[in-house]
């Protein structure tokens, strides 16, 4: 990344490591995968981590830099990180993910420091949390961000990696939340919300940290997106598809609907775009493929003016 370089750029920062797959390696983390989708619209983007000074790590830099992907990934004294990732019947993944890793340990510096102001969106959830180093990183990176950044926290719950206190801190941190309905009870209980309801929950969250925007992920039931000012939420059904399988499905929606919105998309344009791609990542193996320009189009298309009247709206 170009040190001098002074536009707004959006930022996946986090986990940078090889999914170790069926059918073998190939890059993971939500920051990578979120970015590479940003960068499909015509959006600057980096993806910020830390990774170890070995042949993974190197491996992992010149596989990046083949696919154009940017980075800003510190050299740091422990390994390269890496995830097993195994598939059930129905291609969903369950990961085992390797503790004291390089992303463990990602350090705070004054490049990352210039990065933050430049942000106009910067992605984090709760994985690369789990060490207190990364975690004061990352706690860092977003107090130092602009204040019309979107700051959104994808929740990302995994394994035992999370805590209240992670959880909490990051919402109060945050100006968008995106939780699937899998992980909300854990929220939930976590939080201590108590309505029967689900929509007074996500109204109350809203209400409680001060959000923006909050979103519903349901899989194959659809998604919803809650947003202060609007008495209903949008709601997006999900297309049917074949699935191959879903790694990185969410993260593309996260990525569409960030993208969409700073380019100048209303929320109910970002949210049904987001539902498309999703739906698309599902049909590929891996959770990096190219975008058909079907799907890239209408997001270029929503807007004349650009990202900088994308950001003044939001």
């Amino acid at each position: 990344m170009k040190a001098t370089d002074d536009k707004r750029i959006v930022i996946g920062i986090g986990e940078l490591l090889w999914d170790r797959l069926p059918g073998g390696k190939k890059i993971g983390g939500a920051p990578a995968n979120f970015v590479h989708h940003v960068e499909q619209f015509g959006l600057a983007a980096c993806a910020v981590s830390a990774l170890g000074d070995d042949a993974e790590g190197r491996e992992l830099r010149d596989t990046m830099q083949a696919l154009g992907l940017n980075a800003e990934a510190a050299t740091v004294g422990y390994p390269t990180g890496s995830v097993d990732v195994t598939f059930n019947a129905a291609g969903v993944p369950t990961y085992n993910i390797i503790e004291n890793v390089a992303w463990d340990h990602i350090p705070f510096t004054d490049r990352l420091a210039a990065l933050a102001k430049r942000a106009s969106a910067v992605c984090f959830g709760t994985l690369a949390q789990r060490s207190a180093e990364s975690r004061e990183t990352i706690r860092r990176f977003l107090d130092a961000t602009p204040a019309d950044a979107l700051r959104i926290f994808d929740i990302n719950l995994r394994q035992h990696f999370y805590s209240k206190e992670i959880v909490d801190d990051s919402l109060r941190r945050c100006n968008v939340l995106k939780v699937s309905d899998e992980e909300f009870p854990a929220m939930r209980e976590m939080l201590g919300l108590r309505s029967d309801d689900l929509r007074d929950d996500c109204r109350e969250l809203i209400r409680r940290y001060d959000l923006r925007m909050l979103i519903l992920t349901c899989g194959a039931k659809g998604s919803y997106v809650f947003a202060t000012g609007k008495e209903e939420p949008s709601f997006a059904a999900a297309p049917k598809v074949d699935v191959a399988d879903t790694v990185g499905a969410g993260d593309s929606f996260t990525a569409t609907f960030t993208a969409s919105l700073l380019k100048g998309a209303s929320i109910e344009e970002a949210h049904r775009f987001a539902s498309e791609v999703s739906a698309y990542v599902c049909t590929c193996c891996g959770a990096m493929p190219r975008l058909p320009l079907r799907l890239l189009a209408p997001a270029f298309s929503c807007s004349s003016s650009g990202l900088m009247n994308g950001i003044m709206r939001l």
